[in-house]
């Protein structure tokens, strides 16, 4: 692997930032709530744990190896994860602990770069073009990332290096847990390529249905439509698709970048009516976002409930607090009360979101997608040393 002097560096950095290409890094904790608690209670290594609520409204906020073996994922209901495996551990989560140790490999990423972008407690994006050590290789600052936060911690990571962010997300699951992938200048968009879309970040499981409804499973079928039909079909969101089929990827790592909001949203299987029904529903959607809402570490004052109708019209109502909501409690009060002042609805619902916003710190950030405006270059193909 090809690395670069200190006197390098400068070069390296000016030639990635006329061609668009950057060298990123993209590390994601294994298994980060479950793994803490079995580092933590030797008794827990290699036994199923779940991390979350066992009583019959709980829902799983993380799994260990050990319990995805059998099916169990986060955001399931505990009552669901039991049945797929009766001997699972339930562990009460401890956010305080979790976020501690984010911090402690926040500050290892910091030695290498000062671009990091954290996604949530557990993973983060890492620009190191210009690291602060100069290594010059992005593969080999992964490799040494991923060795301290074992030594430092007692945890393993999986990383994903590549040219932008889109690749580099990919890349980190490519190898799970534990693992490194590397996906290089001029290799993108044929890795891309070989992936089912529903691994494409962004795309989540109705859209992936949309996808296979028109005979588009994986990048390669995807890379088969221009972007007029893309955009005929999935709107704004096209553009992201056309440019991440050719290994494409316009947005920044931003350090530190302010969320606008946090939330989740849950499409039924059935239409639901009935005020019980949609009071238990509600219940579930609080656990599930208010997990994500402690997992990122947000604070807002704004909570949001959306519905949609059979007919696919929305509704949204919102409350605001005079301080940031700062526990559950707070947040499911509000969250019921805004139910309760939409009852009774004029017609069943197939999908309720919840969201908290008017975050601390707050502005405007790129999404996934970047803007519909973005041109699309050509596959990069430029010498940089990962």
């Amino acid at each position: 692997m090809a690395e670069v002097s200190d006197g390098d560096i400068g070069d390296s950095q000016r030639e990635a930032e006329a061609s668009g290409l950057r060298k990123i890094i993209h590390v994601d904790m294994d298994a980060f709530y479950a793994s803490v608690e079995q580092r933590d209670d030797p008794s827990l290594r290699g036994k199923p744990v779940a991390v979350g609520g066992s009583s019959g409204r709980g829902v799983v906020a993380a799994a260990s190896y050990e319990a995805r073996k059998f099916g169990v994922r986060s955001a399931m209901p505990s009552v669901r994860a039991v049945r797929l495996c009766p001997d699972l551990i339930f562990c009460k989560p401890r956010f305080d602990v979790y976020r501690a140790v984010s911090q402690q490999i926040r500050s290892i990423f910091l030695d290498y770069t000062p671009h990091v972008e954290p996604l949530s407690l557990d993973e983060a994006y890492l620009d190191v073009t210009e690291d602060l050590k100069g290594v010059g290789s992005a593969t080999r600052i992964a490799e040494l990332i991923r060795a301290r936060i074992r030594t430092d911690t007692g945890l393993t990571a999986s990383a994903g290096v590549s040219y932008n962010k889109f690749l580099a997300k990919l890349a980190s699951d490519q190898n799970k847990p534990d693992g490194l992938c590397v996906i290089r200048p001029g290799e993108g968009a044929a890795f891309a390529a070989a992936l089912p879309v529903k691994r494409f970040h962004g795309v989540g499981p109705r859209g992936a249905e949309k996808m296979e409804r028109l005979g588009i499973q994986t990048g390669a079928d995807l890379l088969a439509f221009d972007l007029a039909t893309l955009r005929g079909h999935f709107g704004s969101f096209a553009d992201y698709l056309y440019r991440a089929a050719r290994g494409i990827d316009l947005r920044t790592v931003r350090a530190d970048r302010p969320r606008k909001s946090v939330g989740g949203e849950r499409t039924f299987d059935r239409d639901l009516s009935s005020g019980t029904v949609l009071r238990e529903t509600l219940e579930t959607i609080i656990d599930i976002v208010w997990d994500r809402i402690e997992r990122s570490g947000a604070r807002g004052r704004t909570v949001t409930l959306k519905v949609k109708f059979v007919d696919f019209q929305s509704m949204t109502r919102a409350r605001s607090a005079a301080h940031a909501v700062a526990e559950k409690a707070e947040f499911a009060q509000m969250a019921r009360a805004i139910l309760d002042s939409m009852l009774p609805l004029p017609q069943p619902i197939r999908l309720m979101g919840l969201t908290l916003s008017a975050l601390e710190g707050a502005e405007d950030a790129d999404e996934v997608g970047g803007s519909a405006a973005a041109p699309v270059p050509s596959s990069p193909q430029a010498e940089l040393p990962f």
